[in-house]
């Protein structure tokens, strides 16, 4: 199984063996380091899916729908709708704070945030990319770090 990633330093990076340990060769960590393993399975089968704008299935989904069903599933809990309105749902943390399931903030689009996605481990986020569909990325690459405006733990 391929992970897709366009994290920069997991490019390339042959990950073989069982899907916990495929995760934990992308994000850097032991294997023993990812307990949540719900949260893996469930990203395991949401990997690839195509982004559409307002879509909650496999066959299209956008950011603010995989964060919501992924809360929901592995979490048991729900978030707002949008990336905006989960954005003012989250007790703020400095990057250096974050822990596996926080939320990540970005604005593409000027100053409102228009993109979120979940924390993994060592700067990784698991998120819908609108070219590559879902996806884990590096908030440090350039691309998605001159984005980033916000992050934190839901208040639910």
């Amino acid at each position: 199984m391929s992970i897709p990633t366009d994290a920069s330093d997991a490019r390339g990076k042959s990950v073989s063996g069982s899907g916990i340990d495929n995760y934990a060769a992308i994000l850097g960590v032991s294997a023993r380091d990812l307990n949540n393993k719900s949260l893996y399975s469930f990203i395991d089968k949401w990997l690839g899916s195509p982004h559409r704008l307002g879509g909650m299935q496999p066959s299209g989904i956008d950011c603010s729908g995989f964060v919501g069903i992924l809360y929901r599933e592995v979490y048991g809990k729900n978030l707002p709708r949008s990336s905006r309105d989960m954005s003012e749902h989250v007790k703020r943390k400095y990057e250096r704070q974050l822990k596996e399931g926080d939320l990540v903030f970005f604005s593409f689009g000027g100053r409102n945030i228009d993109h979120v996605g979940v924390y993994l481990h060592n700067n990784k986020f698991v998120h819908v990319s609108t070219r590559r569909g879902v996806i884990i990325s590096d908030i440090k690459d350039s691309w998605y770090y001159k984005y980033f405006v916000r992050a934190g733990t839901p208040k639910i």
